[in-house]
């Protein structure tokens, strides 16, 4: 007996339906929290709110005291954060595209002798926990005398991401059919102008891949931010709003995690079908 023709499709969009409702749950979750009173958020439906309010948005923006156990801490309003988080997120990952860029065109197309091992070797270091590295990475950012500066994020978080994002790339760029640069050859064209005006083109959905998965590395980054960066008007959001003791009473923290999510997600929502496509054409040209 063959089940109807109508039962795939039914499962699979129940399926979907699923799974998209188990991601948005916890976004949703933290939208409702952070929108209820403090009488509400003690007594009330924890998944609706009846009553909302936006005391604790607000609250991120004055430049209040509240406490840190029994120490007075003076709140640095929330733009500050957003902006030197903007600052760290431009930098860290224009660096990161640019020099997994220039690496993997060098590993994929002009093949240095061992560049197998070379994308073998990258991959490998991306599988290195990042509490390993956090010992030789503090020694250096004081060295350096880049400590409680946001240049120092801007210089770590690319060695976060870079090695997937050159393997990745890489992949790519190897198996990509020479005809397309040869072509530019025939008319002309040196090897630095057929690579910005048609294999960069070309690979653009895997560069916003990369871009993605860079932008994730530095988004998730807590402990980096936190060591390096002490002075809370130079901490990015990751930082600051660990200094922020979350309780009953003060759901601001909660607002923050919101609002701080929002300027994540909406990058990664518009560009979802990049980077699907940009994963299938690596994994199909370079697996």
């Amino acid at each position: 007996m063959t089940a109807p023709r109508w039962l795939y499709p039914c499962l699979r969009s129940g399926g979907l339906a699923i799974i998209a409702a188990g991601s948005v749950f916890p976004i949703y979750m933290i939208a409702v929290e952070s929108l209820k009173s403090v009488h509400e958020d003690v007594t009330g439906n924890p998944l609706i709110v009846v009553h909302p309010t936006l005391k604790w948005y607000l609250g991120l923006f004055d430049p209040v005291v509240w406490l840190r156990g029994e120490i007075p801490v003076q709140r640095v309003p929330f733009l500050v954060w957003l902006g030197n988080t903007a600052v760290v997120f431009a930098g860290a990952l224009a660096i990161t595209l640019v020099t997994s860029v220039m690496a993997a065109y060098a590993l994929g197309r002009l093949r240095p002798p061992g560049w197998r091992a070379w994308r073998r070797a990258l991959f490998a270091t991306y599988l290195i926990p990042q509490s390993l590295l956090f010992l030789p990475l503090y020694t250096l950012v004081f060295r350096l005398n880049l400590d409680d500066n946001l240049l120092a994020l801007i210089l770590i978080y690319p060695m976060l991401g870079v090695p997937f994002c050159v393997w990745l790339l890489s992949a790519y760029y190897q198996r990509l059919p020479p005809e397309v640069e040869e072509s530019a050859y025939i008319e002309g064209a040196s090897r630095t102008t057929a690579f910005l005006r048609i294999v960069l083109p070309m690979s653009w959905p895997t560069v916003v891949a990369a871009g993605v998965f860079a932008l994730g590395v530095i988004s998730s980054d807590s402990i980096f931010a936190a060591v390096f960066l002490p002075n809370q008007f130079h901490q990015t959001l990751a930082a600051g709003l660990g200094t922020m003791g979350p309780s009953m009473d003060n759901l601001s923290v909660v607002a923050a995690v919101n609002l701080a999510a929002g300027t994540v997600v909406p990058i990664a929502a518009l560009s979802a079908g990049a980077y699907v496509r940009g994963l299938t054409a690596a994994m199909v040209e370079g697996a």
